[in-house]
């Protein structure tokens, strides 16, 4: 079993699961200024996108320095996409890192990462993965939060409803 490639179609499915919920609601509901960490549901999103466009290009080979310099921009470019447009571009993200998956045949290899805020160090594919996942689970939890704070329910997206939406072979 390919557990980070698992975990990032987890990653994949609990984004899609919450742009549908917010799919439900006014669209207005993307651009509604919030007092969190982001202003609006929609620079959440376009962080999330930015962000896991960023880690594919270090999986890819890019370094971090350079995919922070190309990916960043893009939380600009995308702020004011719809909820169809957001969901669009996630699904195409998802199918570039299922394309990358299966391009690989170790994910416990390391690269040198060059990380800007922090030190360069060795690190393995496979936590890389993890860190795009982890970060998509933590941003996704504050926009369940600024939903709440606009009067709307969230959406379940927790992993283990994951195991139970998928076939149990595929897990």
């Amino acid at each position: 079993m390919n557990h980070p490639a698992v975990m990032y179609n987890y990653h994949a499915w609990a984004t899609q699961t919450l742009l549908g919920r917010i799919k439900e609601l006014p669209s207005s509901v993307l651009q509604q200024e919030v007092n969190t960490s982001f202003s609006t549901i929609s620079e959440a999103f376009a962080h999330i996108y930015a962000i896991d466009k960023c880690w594919l290009q270090v999986l890819s080979g890019t370094s971090m320095p350079k995919a922070l310099d190309e990916c960043l921009p893009l939380q600009q470019e995308i702020v004011r996409y719809s909820v169809d447009d957001f969901a669009n571009a996630f699904s195409e993200l998802a199918e570039q890192y299922r394309a990358w998956f299966r391009s690989q045949n170790d994910l416990e290899q390391t690269i040198v990462l060059e990380n800007p805020y922090a030190e360069t160090r060795n690190i393995r594919l496979s936590e890389i993965v993890l860190q795009a996942v982890n970060h998509g689970t933590y941003h996704r939890g504050n926009i369940s939060t600024m939903l709440r704070q606009l009067g709307h329910a969230s959406a379940m997206n927790d992993y283990s409803l994951y195991w139970y939406q998928q076939p149990a072979e595929s897990i």
